[in-house]
């Protein structure tokens, strides 16, 4: 029988969230160089999806791999869908770049040059420029069908050129001028039509040697940036002397980038695998060929011919393409703030109830639009604080000690990641600490927590570090610390054949001196032990001392070490208990509904795709379970549907990258909620190892209660993501705060710095 749910695209579902974050590029509120950066953002997230989602795609379409999910008509479909929807963004973005940012850099006596054409004052300078610092890094290849095609890069900048020779006119011979696009716009002059054929050179932008954007002597009151391509295109004159230069546009070429491991491989056969695959990253096959839009056909025709590119590889891009490098775009101008500011603490601890809670963003000004560009001012101050540090934990006081009268709740980046780098220094230093074991799924290069587990290690602490070798793109760093923890006597335990480690938990397991019990730590996070990442992606941290979890923990990694078959009675993990768990959580919630009584699920994760607990969600609407989807990325749970009228989704996409899993489930008044690592992901729920917790301290529960009230009264950066994959922003009701949730939330954290919530929040109905 025909399924009566429905489902969005996965992929689909997915460029409607990075569309979101091309539309901060729109926000009039934010810093101009923040909103740049945001288009930096929304070009890196597309080009890591053709490496990956799409590249999977055109394999099952070509017929090279095989798939259970889709067929290889389906798989075309889908692709000819996701180049339809790439190009109409596309397009928005050229139209937001060149409509609204150009125009804001030059309100800020910023004029970045947009082509090879410049003021007479920067001609001079343009050129010496060119033959100093350039030019001698240049190497034009010829390109001829079928005889002469050089290797195109992965995601490297190329001219293509077309250009032909100089031609001597006899006396008394006319010879027709054929118009160029840049003649017919007024800034060139026509070639000379020659006898020969046209010939074709592609050059690689030395952007080893160059940066990419070249900052101009001022003007007057402005300062000048230029794109190094524009700088070439200027002096190509120079670089082919006795030629004329036709035309020349940027390209490139975007490779496959996924790996494909034997996932029954042993550990020392996956660690072989892994170093060979990992070197021919680059050289995978194309996926993507992208383009200047304005390069004639005749033009693309040649070179798709002469580099074998297929034509549903062809995507149409702007005139400067790798915008992502964007975010390296300097800022000449010392009186424009680069980034943002957290709010600063009213310095007034704050009541904990929703309703008095919401009242702090009285301080937040009001914006009663509905679309992200509504102008007005600044919603905060020039640059962003350092995170903050609790002053229940100051150099003096212990965390094990703390932790060992009450658990003890982190929200990165609003909390200082110090925080875990001090309780991993202090397992090293405490005498009764018997073994430190830790995840590693991805970390920072020079990463100060491997460096303090090393330090353990050479501190004659037993350390046990499992590496997940699979992390996609941090494969060869994980493989690096690995070697390096090795050598300095750590126990490491590879990937597991056939799955993926997520779980993000540390253990340090202690006994006293004598050999009496005392209370061993565990920490269960939402996020990596990376401290870079931390102070970019909005994530918890839990550490406790409870006996149940710290058990539940130990099992987990002897369960990594392939010890035995565990038993969990409180930590749920992915492939074990967690499916069971979820299914008897939103059993109870129906039940609740049919009993006329509140029920009520709030479910904030980064990505809801698995059909069967979509269909769970869908059954509880049904039984009239109120449920509220805070969800960054991915979502395929289609609202606004019969079998969906209760459900409601929101996406918040911030300053931060909203990235901590947390689950509400009403249970009658007696809350229950979780936090941890998996999200909603077939890949997660069934094919990883993955850990969440139940937090058990009322206290705690409640703080991350309020948190979820604070994200759904977002007016000002949340989005209702409709039937259509549309993003709506949220509208403020005349007269209530305006709410901007990762600012508000800090305010919060800030007031309560020295405690936690007594009473439980009111749930927003």
């Amino acid at each position: 029988m025909e399924n009566k749910y429905k489902y969005f695209k996965r992929d689909i579902s997915w460029l409607s969230f990075n569309y979101r974050v091309l539309l901060e590029a729109l926000d009039e509120r934010l810093p101009l160089y923040e909103r740049i950066n945001f288009i930096s953002i929304y070009s890196s997230n597309l080009e890591e999806f053709y490496k990956i989602r799409v590249a999977d795609h055109k394999a099952v379409a070509s017929g090279a791999t095989e798939s259970d999910e889709e067929s290889v008509q389906s798989a075309r479909e889908l692709v000819e869908e996701i180049n339809r929807e790439v190009n109409r963004q596309l397009d928005d973005r050229v139209r937001i770049y060149e409509q609204k940012i150009l125009p804001a850099l030059q309100k800020n006596h910023i004029i970045f040059y947009q082509d090879s054409h410049v003021e007479l004052f920067h001609q001079q300078f343009i050129k010496d420029f060119f033959k100093e610092e350039i030019f001698p890094y240049l190497q034009p290849v010829p390109v001829s069908k079928d005889k002469i095609v050089s290797f195109l890069r992965d995601n490297r900048l190329y001219l293509a050129i077309r250009l032909y020779p100089k031609e001597e006119r006899k006396e008394g011979e006319r010879i027709e001028a054929r118009e160029t696009k840049e003649d017919i716009e007024g800034k060139g002059s026509p070639i000379l039509e020659s006898s020969r054929p046209p010939l074709y050179f592609v050059m690689k932008q030395p952007y080893a040697k160059v940066p990419r954007f070249i900052e101009l002597p001022c003007h007057e009151k402005n300062h000048y940036l230029m794109f190094v391509e524009d700088i070439i295109k200027a002096n190509l004159n120079l670089i082919f002397p006795g030629y004329d230069v036709e035309s020349c546009y940027s390209i490139k070429i975007s490779r496959d980038a996924d790996i494909l491991i034997d996932d029954n491989a042993s550990s020392a056969d996956l660690v072989a695998q892994l170093k060979k695959k990992v070197k021919k990253r680059k050289i995978g096959d194309v996926c993507r060929f992208v383009y200047d839009r304005a390069m004639p056909h005749d033009f693309l025709d040649f070179l798709v011919d002469a580099f074998h590119i297929h034509r549903d590889e062809l995507v149409p891009g702007d005139k400067h393409l790798n915008l992502e490098d964007l975010r390296h775009l300097p800022n000449p101008n010392k009186s424009l703030p680069n980034t943002g500011k957290l709010l600063p603490s009213t310095g007034k601890p704050l009541p904990s109830t929703g309703k008095s809670l919401l009242s702090t963003g009285k301080s937040l000004p009001s914006n009663d639009k509905s679309s992200p560009n509504s102008g007005g001012k600044s919603l905060h101050s020039p640059e962003k604080p350092k995170p903050m540090k609790l002053t229940i934990l100051d150099e003096k006081e212990s965390i094990f000690n703390y932790v060992a009268r009450k658990d003890l709740l982190l929200y990165y980046p609003y909390h200082s990641f110090e925080h875990f780098i001090h309780f991993l220094y202090e397992a090293v230093h405490n005498p009764e600490t018997r073994e430190i074991m830790v995840t590693q799924y991805r970390v920072a290069e020079n990463s100060a927590v491997i460096n303090t587990l090393i330090a353990a290690a050479q501190n004659g602490k037993k350390v046990t570090v499992f590496v997940e070798l699979k992390a996609r793109f941090d494969e060869e760093n994980n493989l690096a610390t690995a070697e390096m923890m090795q050598a300095a006597g750590i126990k490491i335990i590879y990937s597991i054949p056939g799955l993926k480690v997520h779980a993000k938990v540390a253990l340090i397991r202690r006994r006293g001196l004598n050999g009496e019990k005392i209370p061993s730590y565990a920490y269960i996070s939402t996020g990596n032990f990376n401290e870079k990442t931390a102070t970019l992606y909005a994530d918890c941290g839990l550490f406790t001392c409870r006996k149940e979890i710290v058990n539940d923990l130990y099992n987990l990694f002897r369960t990594l070490q392939g010890k035995e078959d565990p038993k969990f009675t409180t930590l749920l993990v992915a492939r074990f208990n967690l499916i069971p768990e979820l299914n008897r959580l939103i059993d109870r919630e129906i039940a609740l509904a049919d009993q006329g009584k509140p029920a009520r699920i709030i479910l904030k994760m980064n990505a809801l795709q698995d059909p069967t607990m979509i269909d769970r969600l869908y059954e509880a609407s049904e039984h009239g379970v109120q449920i509220d989807l805070i969800i960054r990325g991915i979502c395929c749970l289609i609202p606004d549907q019969p079998y969906s009228r209760n459900i409601r989704i929101t996406r918040i996409v911030d300053s931060f990258l909203e990235h901590a899993r947390i689950w509400y489930f009403g249970n009658g008044g007696n809350p229950k909620v979780f936090m941890g690592s998996p999200d909603w992901m077939r890949r997660n729920l069934y094919r990883r190892i993955e850990a969440i917790t139940p937090v058990l301290d009322p206290d705690l529960r409640n703080s991350l209660i309020e948190m979820l009230t604070i994200q759904l009264a977002d007016n000002q950066k949340a989005c209702r993501v409709d039937a259509k994959l549309q993003n709506i922003f949220k509208k403020r009701t005349p007269g209530t705060p305006a709410i901007r949730a990762q600012y508000t939330l800090y305010n919060w954290l800030c007031s309560n710095n020295t405690q936690q919530p007594k009473e439980q929040p009111a749930m927003p109905q």
